[in-house]
Order: structure tokens, then C-alpha cells, then sequence
């Protein structure tokens, strides 16, 4: 078990459905990197958000899983994002885990982001994760999942949610404010992995990639550029500050039972 984790926030400008282009920059990025435990990519790192699946999807032997592995035995760290994935003949925007061994832990984003049709290409999942890692628990979360508390609510039972996003210039405030909310309400740490850039459809990212603590404070940001923000963070710390502050233990039980 590690008390700390160091975490790598990667955010780049996607190169529209250019598998082998991504993966050089995310490359190049870890060429200088410091050692780090997990890295985590963008949404849809490997083509940007598409809603062409027929022509960008991969399936789970493919080229980028295959890379993820790659990279992450190379760094002897977890490697994780989402991809677009043909499963079956089903399309799903889907999170990948990649561990340093190679096993695989999977979740489909829940929320398809409707604004633009998603949810008419992606098939919507329906099945929370909790991945254990190096002693750690870890949510996995996609972009617009992110505006809902419901699903994301893990108070008490996860140290870490991570949220991979294409998330436009127009609601930036939001993207910041509802990071530190899950953060603050579940009092675990939170990691967020945006892009930036301008894509195919001319929307352009703003980036903000940060990791934050309990209490809503900013560890490190990525800014508005292209960069790999690195920082560590405490299990230890974070499990004295929720005994000395056990908000989590008044939270309201429910269930989710549907879509």
C-alpha cells in the first residue's frame, strides 16, 4: 500500500482522428516527466470528441489499449482515459484503467452528453466503478457525468474521482466550480483532465486540468496550455482530515435505480 500517489494530469491539444499522432504527444509530454504512480489522459484521448464512431472507435485489442499497456509497464504506473469503443458492434465512450500489469478495469460514461448527440451514438452505461489501486480507491468518472451528484456521490468510500473531459470555453466556470463540489461533498481528492485547443468543429478548450483536495483547494493546475501538471498526494492526510471533519458520516443514504 502507498500512502501517497503521484498523479500526472496530461492536457493536450487532440489531433482530430490521428490515433498515432495523440499518442506521440502524450509521448513527448512523459519524455521529462518526474515519476509518477497514475497518469491521466483526456476523454476520447486518441481522437478527439467525435460523434463518428464508425470511423475513429477502436475495439479493446487495439491500437490504444495496446499503447496504454505499453506505456504503462514502461512507467511502471497506471495509465487511464476514455476512448471511443466498438464493443460488440455497440459504440461506447468508454474509461479505461490500465493497471502496471496490464489488467484492464472498464467503465462506460453513464451520461451522454444529449447538447450534442451522444446519446444517440454512445450507448449510455449503467454500472458505477470503484477500481483499487496501490491501496487506493478510485472512482472513474467522463465529462458531463460530472454535473451529477447523484452518480458521482461516494461519500466516505472513495479517496480519489476522476473526471476526463472535452469541456468547452463556454462553461468553464462550471467545470471548476462542480470539480471542487465533488471534491467537497464526497471529501476525497479529485482529479480533473481536460483538453485544449480548437477542435474539428471549431469549439475551443480551455484546459483547467487540476487536482483537488477535500476542501476544494487547487493542488496543481495545467493552466490554459499544453502541459503534464504533476503532484503527490497523502492517503494518510486525507483519511486524518475526514476523521477530524466526518462530514461524510450525516450524508443521506439512497439508491440509484434507474436511468
Amino acid at each position: 500500500m502507498n500512502a501517497s500517489l503521484r498523479v500526472a494530469l496530461a492536457q493536450a491539444e487532440l489531433v482530430w482522428h490521428d490515433v498515432d499522432a495523440n499518442h506521440a504527444e502524450f509521448e513527448a509530454m512523459l519524455a521529462n516527466a518526474a515519476e509518477f504512480d497514475l497518469l491521466v489522459l483526456p476523454e476520447m484521448f486518441a481522437s478527439g470528441f467525435s460523434m463518428q464512431p464508425e470511423v475513429c472507435a477502436q475495439r479493446m485489442d487495439g491500437p490504444s489499449i495496446t499503447w496504454m499497456r505499453d506505456m504503462a509497464e514502461r512507467f511502471d504506473a497506471a495509465v487511464c482515459g476514455s476512448l471511443a469503443v466498438n464493443d460488440g458492434g455497440k459504440f461506447v465512450n468508454r474509461f479505461v484503467f490500465v493497471h502496471p500489469d496490464g489488467v484492464l478495469d472498464t467503465y462506460d460514461k453513464r451520461h451522454g452528453f444529449t447538447l450534442a448527440g451522444e446519446h444517440k451514438v454512445y450507448a449510455n452505461g449503467d454500472e458505477r466503478l470503484l477500481i483499487s489501486y496501490r491501496g487506493w480507491r478510485i472512482a472513474p468518472f467522463v465529462c458531463y457525468d460530472l454535473r451529477f451528484p447523484v452518480w458521482c456521490r461516494h461519500a466516505g468510500t472513495c479517496d480519489l474521482m476522476l473526471f476526463v473531459a472535452n469541456w468547452p470555453n463556454p462553461r468553464r466556470t462550471a467545470w471548476n466550480t462542480l470539480l471542487r463540489a465533488r471534491a467537497i461533498e464526497n471529501q476525497c481528492y479529485v482529479a480533473g483532465v481536460n483538453r485544449v485547443g480548437t477542435d474539428q468543429n471549431d469549439k475551443d478548450y480551455f484546459g483547467d486540468s487540476a487536482l483537488i483536495n477535500l476542501f476544494g483547494d487547487v493542488i496543481t493546475s495545467a493552466g490554459e496550455s499544453a502541459k503534464l501538471a504533476q503532484a503527490s498526494i497523502s492517503l494518510d492526510e486525507l483519511n486524518k482530515k475526514r476523521e477530524r471533519l466526518p462530514f461524510y458520516r450525516d450524508a443521506d443514504t439512497f439508491e440509484v435505480t434507474g436511468p
